[in-house]
């Protein structure tokens, strides 16, 4: 793995991104810290002095790999209707999940694997489910809905379930996902 200056990158980064893969693809308890640091290409000594515990480097590799991933399913114009941006989320959610590599919502799988409420990546994958609830919510309310706050949490329930629906069928969402989104957008009168 290098970088386009040719430079390898730091350890840090390397276990940063192998964490992220390794987690998303395998699970957090089901890789362990021999793997990671193998695959990185760390020393596990190393990666304990970068990262007191496994559960700091799973709390910063959640936060570090988040914000891509949020980006990526949001429309990048703010020109088009709000229907039309928030209907995008689950078009590139549906795109995704028909990939065989989609493993579900990496903030899902992450606050599922630990079932631990107080685990610092657990409360970085709410903030980022938070995020994406708050994005959706804003956007109902440049629509005039009246309760643009019920509507984001509703199109998170739908986009959490639809991820999760996937990983457990392990098929394509054949526009489950968008239907659903829409048929809630219709009730709340989003044009």
């Amino acid at each position: 793995m290098a970088m386009a200056t040719g430079k390898t990158p730091a350890p840090r980064d390397r276990l940063l991104a192998t964490a992220a893969d390794l987690f998303y693809r395998e699970g957090v308890t089901a890789t362990g810290v021999e793997r990671l640091c193998s695959v990185a290409g760390v020393s596990k000594r190393s990666m304990y002095q970068l990262f007191a515990t496994k559960d700091a480097l799973v709390a910063e590799a959640l936060a570090t790999s988040g914000p891509v991933t949020h980006a990526s399913f949001l429309p990048d114009d703010t020109e088009t209707r709000p229907r039309e941006r928030i209907l995008h989320v689950f078009r590139v959610l549906e795109d995704l999940a028909g990939q065989p590599e989609f493993a579900g919502c990496p903030f899902v799988n992450t606050a599922s694997d630990l079932r631990d409420h107080t685990h610092p990546a657990t409360a970085v994958a709410r903030d980022f489910k938070q995020r994406l609830t708050d994005w959706f919510a804003d956007e109902a309310r440049t629509a005039g809905v009246a309760d643009p706050d019920l509507l984001g949490r509703q199109l998170t329930v739908v986009f959490d379930g639809s991820a999760a629906r996937n990983v457990v069928y392990g098929t394509g969402l054949e526009g489950l996902s968008v239907t659903t989104a829409a048929a809630l957008l219709d009730a709340a009168g989003v044009a």
